[in-house]
């Protein structure tokens, strides 16, 4: 036996000595180009994001907004800044204030808080929206990448000290409420609270609109004043599709509707995202302000 095991082992060491020997395999390292360009940031997020001015615009409209909501709680108005129920851009009407509390509705994204977070993904990845992304921007309660918009968390703060309700209407999905309950607070403009002070898509009337949301709201409140960063965060009206960008233009800025800006109505510079980012080039540039570049 023992000659047996002897041979055995002869075999194997002529075995091992004549079999090749692997090499190792060189995985390449991915070495990051120095001459590689960053990414462009497109020069709306430049501005509302990054420029000095775009944080000057926020303070200031936030400034004129409290400054004007607590003139109306010395007047005591009988009429608030809601359009009711059937009212026309033509012949608006306003939702009365009774004997109700005082109240401010805003925007969230872009007006309460900014989206620094989600912009800074999708300016990464070349586009302007993605969908996905969002949501899963918006299905998580955000404690970094959602600043409050410079200005915005000390008026809020104030107005609620002088006895007004701050409330939210935002387009944000109701399924993600916890969540942006969650990143509103951590952002500094809250309190908010689901179906009291925060409104979603889908909430009352289950629609994407945001008229049956404000109709409800001014059921219980004097709204006196509203800020967003879109037409649509004072009116659907101005949101309907067949309006072509002019039109929508002079509608907004003409008749009663146009005398409500920085008189109940603020609006905060949004140049990133939006309905009223759209128009070909004719859409945009009327006849009578055109020209060639040629002498």
């Amino acid at each position: 036996m023992r000659n047996v095991f002897a041979a055995a082992s002869l075999l194997c060491l002529a075995g091992c000595a004549t079999a090749p020997v692997a090499e190792p395999v060189a995985v390449p390292v991915a070495v990051p180009d120095p001459a590689a360009k960053p990414p462009e940031v497109p020069g709306g997020m430049q501005w509302l994001y990054g420029a000095a001015e775009g944080a000057a615009a926020s303070v200031q409209t936030y400034r004129a907004f409290e400054a004007f909501v607590r003139a109306a709680l010395r007047e005591r108005p009988t009429m608030g800044v809601v359009l009711a129920e059937g009212s026309s851009l033509a012949a608006p009407a306003f939702v009365p204030c009774g004997n109700k509390p005082p109240a401010v509705i805003l925007d969230a994204d872009e007006t309460a808080v900014q989206n620094q977070g989600l912009e800074h993904a999708l300016a990464a990845r070349g586009v302007a929206s993605d969908r996905e992304v969002l949501n899963r921007w918006q299905a998580q309660p955000r404690l970094t990448g959602q600043p409050a918009m410079p200005g915005a968390a000390e008026t809020l703060a104030r107005l609620r000290s002088a006895g007004v309700t701050v409330i939210f209407n935002t387009n944000r999905d109701s399924a993600n409420a916890a969540a942006t309950v969650a990143s509103l607070n951590a952002a500094g403009v809250g309190p908010a609270e689901h179906l009291r002070t925060l409104f979603l898509r889908g909430d009352v009337d289950g629609k994407g609109g945001k008229d049956g949301r404000r109709s409800h709201v001014a059921k219980n409140y004097c709204v006196v004043a509203m800020a967003g960063d879109q037409m649509g965060d004072f009116t659907d009206l101005l949101n309907a599709p067949n309006l072509a960008p002019l039109e929508r233009r002079r509608l907004a800025t003409s008749g009663a509707v146009g005398a409500l800006w920085g008189n109940g109505w603020f609006l905060l510079s949004n140049p990133v995202y939006g309905p009223g980012l759209k128009g070909t080039i004719d859409e945009v540039f009327s006849p009578d302000n055109r020209w060639d570049g040629e002498r």
